[in-house]
């Protein structure tokens, strides 16, 4: 796992934890009840393309890769590697992306069982090799051992973390997996949201981080196969949210889920609104205004847009404003055609 480091307090204007918790709760019943749920990979190949691209992307970042996404896109859908890195990142992202790829078909549109449990130690396993082989292949950790190649569980006891927390010793590794997995199987029953049990889960496997290498990328797929069983878009932490996410991961060890538990709830709210709503919609299904927001048009230009009549849009019995992409576009081409005859009249859209 990445170094954990610090990060400032909530910006002004930031929603809340409980807001983003709302936000979450209102996209998924958008999703499953209006939309129709979550795709499978084989109904939707574009719509988990363009995820899958932009997970490997960053997980891969948050642990140092430096490959760009163009040139992440272009190894993983064109099978080219361009640009002049070291061989082994080009491996580890392509390691990763193959996980993932397996971690969403599993998760949507399981092709050799349905397992009982949301998790099972089998697919840890199987997540880990998938994910580290290809880079182990060429650059194996200098200390492991012939009984620690990936899929296997580490030999060596791990330092303690900059926050502390220390891992526990190596021969408790499976027992304290197999207690983590009982707890990962219970988060549908348990109280409280949803995040917030993911949360604890996502930092009770690094806690026990139990192989040599890769934990941090172990960890997240695992977040994610979880994540897609449950309903959820996958959760895409952002390689600029490094410093957020570490010292997130620091506070859960200290016994405060609340961070963590955010930043993920973020995370799958950007990946609904940003991917999964407007590709499953299409230009004329009318959506939250969240998921047409554009770099020229925020949601809350949108939403005073409509409010003004500006925007075509309706008002549902809950509140939100709902319009579509053919009426974003054509509202922002008649607001560019005003602008063009009254140049000195200035935007008063966002104000």
């Amino acid at each position: 796992m990445a170094e954990r480091s610090k990060f400032g307090s909530r910006g002004p204007g930031r929603p809340s934890r409980s807001e983003i918790y709302e936000r979450l709760d209102a996209a998924i019943v958008e999703v499953r009840d209006r939309l129709g749920g979550l795709p499978s990979p084989v109904e939707a190949r574009a719509i988990w393309d363009e995820l899958w691209v932009h997970e490997a992307h960053n997980s891969t970042a948050i642990e140092g890769n430096t490959l760009v996404l163009r040139e992440v896109e272009q190894l993983l859908m064109e099978g080219r590697a361009v640009g002049d890195r070291r061989l082994a990142e080009y491996m580890e992202v392509k390691g990763y992306a193959d996980a993932a790829r397996w971690v969403y078909g599993q998760a949507l549109e399981p092709t050799l069982y349905q397992p009982e449990e949301l998790l099972t130690l089998t697919e840890i396993r199987h997540v880990h090799r998938m994910a580290m082989e290809p880079v182990w292949s060429v650059s194996p950790h200098p200390d492991a051992m012939l009984e620690e190649s990936p899929g296997s569980f580490r030999r060596h006891d791990i330092q303690p973390f900059p926050g502390g927390m220390r891992p526990p010793s190596f021969a408790l590794v499976e027992p304290k997996l197999r207690d983590w997995l009982d707890q990962v199987n219970a988060i549908p029953s348990t109280e409280g949201h949803l995040m917030e049990s993911l949360a604890r889960a996502h930092v009770g496997f690094e806690q026990v981080h139990p192989f040599l290498d890769g934990n941090g990328r172990t960890g997240r797929l695992l977040l994610n196969l979880v994540l897609a069983r449950l309903g959820y878009a996958p959760a895409i932490i952002q390689k600029r949210e490094r410093p957020r996410y570490l010292q997130a991961l620091r506070k859960a060890d200290e016994g405060n889920d609340g961070p963590l538990a955010e930043l993920i709830a973020r995370a799958v709210l950007d990946n609904l609104y940003r991917f999964v709503v407007p590709a499953l919609a299409g230009p004329a299904r009318l959506v939250p205004l969240a998921a047409l927001e554009t770099p020229h048009a925020s949601r809350i230009a949108l939403r005073n847009a409509a409010q003004r009549g500006r925007l075509r849009a309706q008002r549902g019995d809950d509140g939100q404003w709902r319009s579509s992409r053919a009426w974003v576009d054509e509202y922002l081409a008649g607001r560019y055609a005003r602008r063009a005859k009254s140049p000195a009249s200035g935007d008063d859209e966002r104000r």
